[in-house]
């Protein structure tokens, strides 16, 4: 017994050690090491739990379980900021199954679906910490939360985007707040290539067609002609890496971005429900299976935009700017040389409107931009692995010239 009891005593006391590490990590912004401590103090932590009938103090599991409750919580918050937002929510989860109400939880449940455009699961998240004694302390912080997500569900629902304020400002200043949208269009099998974007109603000229998120991008300024090329390839190393990681830590980007083409046996690729697309969409489990290094680079190689600058197409200036990304439902949109709409990136989001009226039933297409060309800097990312889209001034794949044929 006594031995029993030297032992109990021994794991508080490691288990207070750990703590007390995890949190000075915590609170250094150490992410990556707070995690690994906290997946330590866990583990004892559920050790505990299950021997606990051996501790004579009656309220010493219930201290377990809160102990329990606020690591798993302060492991989320660790991995939200290295932007591992499925395992966050894992642990958030964990953690709301021991106290449904833990305002720290719900806090920080509610900011991970928002930065995963959840915004209606967010709200729950929010309202539900509202109802926390704790909320009074952070009323104002978790009010503009509140805020946040009613204005940002009612733009996915309805696409009333107002860039009015922005464009008169002559695009200076932070770009508005945007929200995923998707319109009145569907994914379907095309005649131009593979598969495309319908209008599913009749859309009148200027309408909003859909917002989407790049799960990556990669910007700057190029140099000359000269240096521009290496410059290049090391923005297009940037970008491939960028998206590996994206898909690594998101599930739900890995499985859609499995629904992109590489480029081969178009005509035999499955039709995706446009559904899974909207920021709402359940978690699908069974697919997220990560694909390879060499199909990775054929999908960027086949649905890369290069990002067009609103302060060099526009303005006139950083004429040398340079954008990539990877939209991944703008990615069906196909190209041809009788385009129907537009588009407009502003942050990491890009607008797609209608450039004239558009019956129901007709393909969405965007311009092409130019030809296909390959540059020396291309020549370089094949050697190395990578794609030869990342042309300068180009945005085309492999369907874009097979639609101008």
């Amino acid at each position: 017994m006594r031995e029993g009891l030297q032992q109990l005593e021994m794991a508080e006391e490691q288990m207070q050690q750990l703590r007390s590490k995890a949190t000075e990590l915590l609170l250094r912004e150490e992410w990556e090491e707070a995690v690994l401590a906290y997946c330590q103090f866990i583990n004892l932590c559920q050790d505990q739990i299950s021997k606990t009938q051996q501790h004579p103090d009656p309220d010493h599991l219930p201290k377990l379980h809160r102990s329990l409750c606020l690591a798993l919580s302060n492991r989320a918050e660790a991995r939200s900021r290295l932007r591992e937002f499925a395992q966050a929510l894992k642990d958030c989860d964990q953690a709301l199954k021991i106290g449904s109400t833990h305002f720290k939880t719900l806090l920080c449940k509610g900011k991970i679906l928002l930065n995963l455009n959840r915004y209606s699961m967010a709200l729950d998240c929010f309202k539900a910490a509202l109802l926390d004694p704790q909320a009074s302390g952070n009323a104002e912080s978790l009010n503009g939360y509140l805020e946040k997500c009613k204005k940002l569900e009612f733009l996915s629902r309805t696409g009333a985007f107002d860039l009015s304020d922005w464009v008169v400002n002559g695009y200076r200043g932070k770009p508005p707040e945007l929200a995923e949208y998707i319109g009145a269009v569907q994914i379907r099998k095309s005649g131009i290539s593979g598969r495309g974007l319908f209008a599913t109603k009749n859309i009148d000229a200027g309408t909003l067609v859909l917002v989407t998120k790049a799960i990556a991008t990669e910007r700057g300024i190029l140099p000359s002609e000269d240096s521009g090329e290496n410059a290049q390839l090391v923005m297009w190393k940037n970008f491939i890496d960028r998206v590996a990681g994206s898909i690594t830590k998101c599930p739900r980007s890995c499985n859609l971005m499995n629904t992109l083409s590489t480029g081969e046996d178009e005509d035999g690729l499955e039709v995706p429900d446009i559904s899974l697309f909207r920021p709402e969409a359940e978690e699908n489990s069974h697919s997220n299976e990560k694909p390879d290094m060499a199909r990775i680079l054929s999908i960027l190689d086949v649905n890369s935009l290069v990002e067009d600058a609103v302060s060099a197409k526009v303005l006139g200036k950083n004429s040398g700017y340079y954008g990539v990304g990877l939209w991944l439902l703008a990615s069906f949109i196909n190209h041809s040389c009788s385009p129907n709409a537009r588009r407009l990136h502003v942050g990491d989001y890009v607008m797609v409107h209608t450039s004239r009226d558009v019956k129901a039933g007709e393909e969405i297409t965007l311009p092409i931009m130019m030809l296909f060309r390959r540059s020396t800097s291309a020549r370089k990312c094949q050697r190395h692995g990578a794609s030869s889209v990342i042309v300068r001034g180009a945005s085309l794949r492999r369907k874009s010239v097979q639609s101008k044929r």
